[in-house]
């Protein structure tokens, strides 16, 4: 269902985001995020003189080359258009998440790693989504074949590979409504996760 049908606006300002998966021929995983600002009308810049209208404010680029077990063994920012020539002082700082896992715990390190001086607002948004675009990367069937893996059973107890799933389940672990430890979807598909009580109706003295 769509938006309901808006009041008379003005068009300001349009932020696209980009995220995509891809398997490395060298059993890595690139996920890679584009950010593009852009607004609707020209402007003076101090830095960049007049800025036209729909030309971009930000367009920037993250890459994070993972491996199976969701650890970061390679990254690359760049910046292709930015409002101040010193904002790409702060690239070669986001070599600070190679080693990193992504899984529970990942935007506080991310935080410690590339926050606040250390580095861009704008990258530093792409790296919330990027984990998540990794987990989507990586689950199914199919990038376990990939990997060499067999299909992954749902239901299952626990991860005993430590991999992809069970860092998504960590890590998406009461983030929203649908992932709430006592829910049904973390029953089904986690339940080494799942906190809920479940009744079970006697009748007649038998379960």
């Amino acid at each position: 269902m769509p938006l309901s049908p808006p009041k008379a606006r003005r068009h300001l300002h349009t932020r696209t985001i980009e995220l995509t998966g891809y398997y490395r021929d060298d059993g890595l995983f690139d996920i890679e995020a584009h950010i593009v600002d852009r607004k609707t009308y020209s402007y003076d810049s101090q830095w960049r003189g007049v800025v036209a209208s729909g030309h971009p404010v930000h367009d920037m680029s993250l890459r994070l080359s993972v491996d199976g077990d969701l650890v970061v063994r390679e990254v690359e920012a760049v910046m292709d258009v930015q409002p101040y020539t010193i904002c790409s002082e702060v690239l070669d700082n986001f070599q600070r998440l190679v080693g990193l896992r992504i899984g529970a715990g990942w935007n506080k390190r991310v935080r410690e790693a590339v926050g606040g001086v250390e580095g861009c607002t704008h990258l530093g948004e792409l790296l919330g989504p990027l984990a998540t675009v990794t987990f989507q990367t990586l689950s199914g069937d199919y990038p376990r074949e990939l990997m060499g893996k067999p299909p992954r059973q749902r239901g299952a107890a626990s991860d005993s590979e430590g991999g992809a799933e069970d860092g998504e389940a960590l890590f998406m672990l009461n983030g929203c409504h649908t992932w709430r430890s006592d829910s049904p979807v973390v029953k089904r598909d986690y339940p080494a996760h799942y906190t809920g009580v479940d009744v079970v109706k006697i009748v007649g003295g038998e379960r």
